[in-house]
C-alpha cells in the first residue's frame, strides 16, 4: 500500500516536470505520460525504473517522443 502511494507521488512529480519541460498543460502531460512505454516500464517492478530520479524519467519520456517523430 505504501509503495502505491509513493509511486503515485513520484508520478505526480514526473507529470508536473513533464508539463514544464514540454510547455503543455498538466492534463496533456498526464496523457503523454500514461500513453508512453516509459510509464509501462515504471509500473513493472522488475524494470527498477522507479529507482531512478524524476528528471531521468522525464528525459526518457521526451526521448521516446522524439524517437516516435523520427
Amino acid at each position: 500500500m505504501l509503495q502505491d502511494s509513493l509511486l503515485w507521488t513520484k508520478i505526480g512529480r514526473i507529470i508536473a516536470k513533464l508539463s514544464e519541460r514540454l510547455n503543455v498543460s498538466p492534463e496533456k502531460a498526464f496523457d503523454i505520460f500514461y500513453n508512453s512505454e516509459t510509464c509501462s516500464r515504471l509500473h513493472q517492478s522488475d524494470s527498477k525504473l522507479y529507482l531512478f530520479g524524476d528528471l531521468y524519467i522525464v528525459d526518457e519520456v521526451i526521448l521516446e517522443l522524439q524517437n516516435r517523430q523520427d
